[in-house]
């Protein structure tokens, strides 16, 4: 049977809360039990030297982290554990994929574009305080996700856009060195639950909200009794609508238990009545784990061998795999020069990539060989028509341009002769 390989990382820039184990660790820990899925799982150390220089703090929730994924049921020896530091081919492979991404792509990422602009409304240079570890952020991804070749990487829509420059990044180099990487898609994770914080917003480290994953069963308790809620008095019918304190109940409660509640809240439930059994469903599902999660604090070096014993086990993977990638790049012995011939790769050619959006529409864009964009279409209801525009660009080259003006937009300072010459080459290589 032919297997899927899935790829989760989780950055240990703090201590996980009931947000991760929702969002990320349970379902990821539940989709790692099936027969057809090769699983991935690592700990993004140098992702989190981007935003956390305290090292005792880095070292801590790379601890906390190893803890919850592995008290939550996850089995080291189903999957490949390991720590992102630990796998030296990752770093190398993010300088190969530096020499192939274009500085323009980069110049969209989403983080580097909202430091950028915060900075920018502020006043104040709007590099400032940017460092080259930000910008570089969706390269060192796209090391993690290739250098496994992952198929799916289960994300929320907000990062979507990083899997895509990992898909550039992949066409870049195949299309320079022949077919190496697998170009991986996103896995949308939209039936997975984001849970709001003690203040009603999305619970994150970053709004200081959040409610310790393992927190001790009184701390949970008094947590829990602090979730914002309106001032209706107990006999008055509540909404379940917007209230936080019900969102985070059906996250744990089976729909039956949501419907008494529901149904509770209609009959005028008080809030600390509500908050009580909230507490206590909670509760129920974590206090089993918190016991198994305190023994592996207890015994860090359980936890380094297991992950170095991970670590063993994505090398395996990563050591050969960077072999073949210097020998594609021209990285090599020099002996074997005079005794082979160099192996000739396919040349460099313009993409199309096909893909959908948040509003629903099908879309696509042209790259050329440095993943410059050159041309974005308008919204296609269809993915079919959207193929088909495709395929009358490939076929028919800047002849049809001028007839599809009005699905196509110009990249920036991108000329109609750049594009023309993208599409000559799509068609030169296509009738030789």
């Amino acid at each position: 049977m032919s297997s899927t390989r899935f790829l989760t990382g989780i950055t240990t820039s703090g201590t996980p809360h009931l947000g991760n184990y929702v969002g990320s660790i349970r379902p990821s820990v539940r989709a790692s039990l099936r027969a057809d899925v090769e699983s991935f799982y690592f700990l993004a150390d140098y992702h989190a030297l981007i935003k956390i220089d305290e090292p005792a703090r880095i070292q801590r929730s790379t601890l906390e982290i190893a803890a919850s994924w592995l008290a939550a049921g996850l089995d080291p020896e189903r999957v490949v554990f390991y720590r992102q530091s630990d796998v030296p081919e990752i770093p190398e492979l993010t300088w190969l994929l530096t020499c192939v991404i274009g500085k323009g792509v980069l110049n969209r990422a989403h983080a580097y574009k909202a430091a950028v602009d915060k900075n920018t409304a502020a006043g104040i240079d709007p590099e400032s305080d940017v460092s080259a570890g930000l910008f570089m952020y969706p390269v060192l991804m796209g090391a993690d996700i290739l250098m496994f070749n992952a198929h799916k990487v289960p994300v929320g829509r907000d990062q979507v856009q990083h899997i895509e420059m990992a898909r550039d990044m992949a066409h870049s180099f195949n299309h320079r060195y022949g077919d190496h990487f697998v170009p991986p898609e996103a896995e949308i994770e939209d039936n997975v639950a984001t849970l709001p914080g003690l203040d009603g917003r999305k619970m994150s480290k970053s709004y200081d909200n959040t409610i310790p994953l393992f927190a001790p069963r009184a701390q949970l308790k008094k947590l829990i009794a602090s979730i914002v809620t309106d001032s209706r008095a107990p006999g008055e019918p509540k909404d379940t609508e917007g209230s936080a304190l019900f969102q985070i109940y059906q996250a744990f409660a089976t729909p039956e238990e949501s419907s008494t509640l529901r149904q509770a809240y209609a009959d005028g439930i008080a809030w600390s009545d509500a908050k009580q059994i909230v507490f206590e469903r909670i509760d129920d599902e974590i206090a089993p784990l918190r016991e198994v999660y305190q023994a592996l604090l207890d015994d860090p070096a359980r936890i380094e061998s297991i992950l170095r014993a991970g670590a063993a086990k994505a090398r395996h993977i990563a050591t050969p795999f960077m072999g073949r990638l210097r020998q594609a790049v021209g990285l090599r012995d020099l002996r074997t020069q005079s005794s082979k011939a160099v192996k000739s790769v396919k040349s460099a050619l313009p993409v199309f990539k096909q893909y959908r959006e948040n509003d629903g529409q099908f879309y696509f864009k042209l790259l050329d060989t440095d993943g410059r964009l050159l041309l974005q279409s308008t919204g296609f209801a269809s993915p079919k028509v959207a193929g088909q525009t495709i395929a009358t660009l490939q076929t028919q080259g800047a002849s049809t341009l001028n007839e599809l003006k009005e699905q196509l937009q110009w990249g920036p300072d991108v000329q109609t002769q750049d594009i023309a010459a993208a599409l000559q080459a799509l068609l030169d290589a296509k009738t030789k």
